[in-house]
């Protein structure tokens, strides 16, 4: 294909994309177009359902899990000493759930279960995201210019990939991801029976610039009748109040439906420079155990951030059959369950010699933290085991690296309006599920979208925000 034909292509591509909102804020006034493929990622139908399925069980092993507050004790406490953020988390939780009482809030788990396709083993589950688990807007979009270049330039777009002709996998993520936050909405709504409209806020991070993935969300709610308000968590502080029968209140706005948290994941989240506090983020951590003291749809939980942290993932890999079954799994859903969990170990004094007995690339050493930046790899590992504190050794763990199959041909890339051409990229496909109150958050099931970024093999940080990655769709490779 001439280099004139793939450039009109790009430039169509690009104009889309901002067309659709499909961008990062770059400053107050301007913004760039989210880096994608132009073409996308085959899979075969049996592997996208079984990642399906196992999705859907995972979402309902995390819920099983994070409403089982004394397992998360035994499961943090141990990790506490040695990360100070996950020990201001684990007292959250416990103030939350100090009571006898059971806390009001109603749990909304809003989860991206991200999968890696290994060369050896298959699709493995790299990690759990429940809290700002985000971008299934972006993972629709970019399904959907995929969709469009097939049909506006089927002769060009079939000879940069012939695979890219065939049936797209269908991606309604902003569709799914709204009705189940609808749903969870609409049942406070309908409880308290007060007059106005229903609410949604959702808590954001400061001079963000990942917010046209989330007006995405909030425009899909405002079409379901929902109204929808942005605060930070310092523009919260002193804001909330109670009304009858533990109802939220917004001062100025009036009574809160749903809080859906795209912060609150790091410290930076909760730090006020201004309020005078004993320690870090008393004051604004205070704030999030207050919104669980109400009768108020929430997602994330603290229990649903502890649930689907690294730790708990570890421990849950070496689960055995009765402590599956405790959760609420079959025999046969423990199977498929235990056929995506990844081999995972805690540190230990031995981890060092173990990791010398094994080649370099065999292992990612993690800590609890979440997005980009968190995992060591090779000659690192052993460099920060040397430094560890023993005191430490709980906050981190050991995953069997996976080295995903890249794709059968060169693939370009569209990065700030450049194209780049790379030879060996792999996909993180990520699959949205939503509970509420325990239950899929529609009477067919929970699955809500996908997304799927994509990386050279070269790059170790994945995320479209954060690292090396680009979004990407997929395609029935059958």
């Amino acid at each position: 294909m001439s280099s004139l034909g793939i450039q009109k292509i790009r430039d169509d591509a690009v104009e889309w994309a901002l067309t659709h909102g499909v961008a990062f804020k770059e400053s107050l006034y301007s913004a760039v177009h989210t880096p994608f493929t132009l073409t996308p990622t085959p899979i075969s139908r049996a592997g996208y359902q079984h990642l399906k399925s196992a999705a859907q069980l995972l979402s309902k092993l995390i819920y099983a899990v994070s409403e089982d507050h004394g397992f998360l004790y035994d499961a943090i406490h141990p990790i506490t000493a040695g990360d100070p953020f996950f020990s201001a988390l684990l007292g959250m939780h416990q103030q939350i759930h100090s009571s006898a009482t059971k806390a009001p809030r109603l749990p909304l788990l809003i989860m991206r279960s991200d999968f890696m396709d290994d060369q050896r083993d298959g699709h493995k589950l790299v990690e759990f995201n429940g809290i700002a688990a985000g971008m299934g807007p972006f993972g629709q979009r970019i399904h959907e210019l995929h969709h469009y270049l097939q049909r506006q330039w089927p002769a060009e777009y079939g000879q940069l990939s012939p695979e890219a002709m065939g049936e797209l996998v269908g991606n309604e993520a902003i569709e799914g991801l709204s009705a189940g936050i609808a749903e969870a909405t609409f049942k406070i709504k309908q409880e308290f029976g007060d007059p106005g409209p229903a609410r949604f806020l959702m808590i954001v991070q400061e001079h963000e610039n990942n917010v046209f993935d989330q007006h995405l969300l909030e425009l899909a709610l405002q079409r379901k009748g929902i109204e929808t308000q942005r605060r930070t968590f310092r523009e919260l502080h002193n804001q909330l109040s109670t009304g009858a029968n533990n109802r939220l209140i917004l001062d100025g706005v009036g009574p809160l439906d749903t809080v859906y948290l795209r912060a609150g994941y790091q410290y930076s989240d909760y730090e006020a420079a201004d309020l005078n506090e004993q320690r870090c983020c008393q004051a604004l951590m205070a704030t999030r155990v207050l919104i669980e003291r109400h009768r108020v749809a929430v997602n994330a939980t603290v229990a649903q951030q502890l649930a689907t942290s690294k730790r708990v993932q570890m421990l849950l890999s070496r689960l055995g059959e009765e402590g599956f079954a405790a959760f609420g799994l079959t025999s046969q859903e423990a199977d498929t369950v235990r056929g995506v969990l990844g081999e995972m170990h805690p540190v230990t004094p031995d981890s060092a010699c173990f990791i010398k007995a094994t080649p370099s690339d065999s292992w990612v050493l993690k800590n609890q933290g979440e997005g980009g930046g968190h995992c060591l790899f090779g000659a690192d590992i052993l460099a920060k085991l040397a430094t560890l504190d023993p005191l430490q050794y709980q906050a981190w763990s050991l995953m069997r690296r996976l080295h995903p199959v890249p794709r059968a041909m060169p693939a370009w890339i569209v990065r700030r309006g450049e194209l780049h051409r790379v030879t060996d990229l792999i996909g993180e496909l990520g699959i949205f599920t939503v509970q509420s109150d325990g239950h899929p958050a529609s009477a067919a099931q929970s699955f809500a979208g996908y997304l799927l970024r994509s990386k050279s093999a070269k790059s170790t940080e994945g995320g479209v925000h954060s690292g090396q990655g680009v979004l990407d769709s997929l395609v029935f490779s059958d």
